[in-house]
């Protein structure tokens, strides 16, 4: 009896695997990429921070403090004299060399501050509109604490990281956006109505590519007026990464579209009197999506690449707009990173990022084959 009623359920479970749709195949093998699932669960962990970046952060971004300029990390301690308290900071003090006169950070051991979850401090205004002064951690009495030191301004750096988090990803996101509908557009009314428009589209996307894209992004970001305010450069910065960035999935789109506009099932909508927008919406490009979604996971590195250098060469987003490209900038020179190694942070968050959206992309590109 036992075998027969263990019998059926294996029957059930392969038969599921047979009548499952494609989304829930690539699912199902998705899951089964350990990296992707790592990297997926990373970027997942830093959007949520970019989001409520404000409460996240144990101190306003802007808030500068010269009593601690180029402080060192704070080291967290949890055993004081031998006796365990907790998570605490000890004070900072300093002195002053006497051939260089630079300030040396020593910690002062009289001076306990404990750490606390959900503790008050700056007040902030998250999204626009809700105020708060509430942050997931910091000091009980509001003593200094700087988790990566503080700049040659007295800010806290782990709260402009966790505010470029937010500009860097997003650039990503709406850079890509911009691509996807471009390289939809002008890829879809090339390999749909070939002919003239073909042509066109064909020799200006090799034109495109075949210019250098750093000179091309660093003139384009240089010709942006100096007065314009930061939501204009923002959005200028995004515009000028899609330009460059429509052309290899418009490739992609013309020719999964040649190879599917002469389909049975588009021969058929076609006949049935379906509009050649509506073909290319409903029937040709969903038949590919899966692809699409592999080909902008892999641009999004590639956008927050392109915001970083700009950034970082000082013809992309500037200050007072924080992004980890405009926080590495103060990492430029061999004098800064010997005085203060903690200025490459930001580079460790790119490096991170543009990993797990690496991950991401290779798990999903697997997984677009779900019958391999």
């Amino acid at each position: 009896m036992k075998f027969f009623t263990k019998k059926p359920k294996e029957s059930t479970g392969s038969e599921s695997y047979y009548v499952a749709t494609q989304w829930q195949l690539i699912l199902r093998k998705f899951k089964k990429h350990r990296l992707a699932m790592v990297g997926f669960y990373i970027l997942a962990v830093l959007y949520f921070i970019a989001v409520f970046c404000e409460f996240f952060s144990p101190w306003d971004m802007a808030k500068r403090d010269t009593n601690y300029i180029l402080a060192p990390p704070s080291k967290v301690h949890v055993f004081d004299r031998g006796k365990f308290i907790g998570p605490f900071v000890y004070g900072l003090g300093f002195t002053e060399d006497a051939r260089t006169w630079q300030k040396i950070y020593v910690e002062n051991k009289d001076e306990v501050h404990r750490l606390g979850l959900f503790v008050r401090g700056d007040p902030y205004t998250l999204w626009g509109f809700i105020k708060g002064d509430r942050h997931f951690f910091g000091t009980k009495d509001q003593a200094p604490l700087f988790i990566f030191g503080t700049d040659q301004s007295g800010r806290d750096l782990f709260s402009r990281v966790m505010s470029g988090l937010r500009v860097s990803l997003t650039v990503g996101l709406v850079g890509v956006f911009f691509t996807f509908m471009l390289g939809c557009i002008f890829g879809g009314i090339a390999g749909y109505y070939g002919g003239i428009p073909d042509l066109v589209i064909s020799r200006l996307v090799e034109f495109l590519q075949s210019m250098p894209s750093i000179p091309l992004w660093m003139a384009l970001a240089a010709a942006l007026p100096k007065e314009w305010s930061t939501m204009y450069v923002y959005f200028m910065i995004t515009i000028i990464l899609s330009v460059m960035g429509w052309t290899g999935l418009a490739r992609i789109v013309r020719g999964k579209l040649l190879q599917l506009r002469n389909e049975d099932y588009v021969m058929a909508a076609r006949l049935s009197g379906g509009k050649d927008s509506y073909l290319i919406r409903k029937h040709l490009l969903p038949g590919f999506m899966s692809y699409l979604i592999v080909n902008i996971t892999l641009a999004v590195p590639q956008m927050i690449l392109g915001e970083t250098s700009l950034s970082f060469l000082g013809i992309g987003l500037r200050p007072p707009v924080v992004s980890l490209g405009v926080l590495l900038k103060d990492a430029q020179n061999v004098n800064a990173i010997a005085l203060s190694p903690w200025f490459m942070i930001p580079g460790a968050f790119i490096i991170v990022i543009v990993l797990a959206f690496n991950f991401l992309g290779d798990g999903l590109r697997d997984a677009a084959d779900p019958y391999k």
